[in-house]
């Protein structure tokens, strides 16, 4: 447990941190499940709109500290690659 005022600070620092960044992640895994769910559909359309939303957010992930840049990129081009192949 925290001794100092300094450690109890950084403490509740990072519980607070912790909270945004499991929010964060969970709107980044809703919109990664939604193109996933277009793809399943077999609907191109749909899943690049999906792919197009999905981006930005992924990307805003990867700025926050969230998500590896590498980890991002992956996964964009993967999802990119499989709306491609259903047409």
């Amino acid at each position: 447990m925290a001794n100092t005022t300094q450690s109890k600070k950084r403490a509740r620092q990072n519980e607070a941190r912790f909270a945004v960044n499991k929010q964060r992640r969970s709107r980044i895994r809703t919109f990664l499940r939604r193109v996933e769910e277009a793809i399943a559909s077999g609907d191109q359309a749909a899943a690049a709109a999906a792919l197009k939303e999905a981006q930005p957010e992924l990307m805003r992930g990867v700025s926050r500290g969230v998500v590896h840049k590498n980890t991002a990129a992956r996964k964009m081009s993967r999802l990119a690659s499989r709306v491609k192949a259903i047409g």
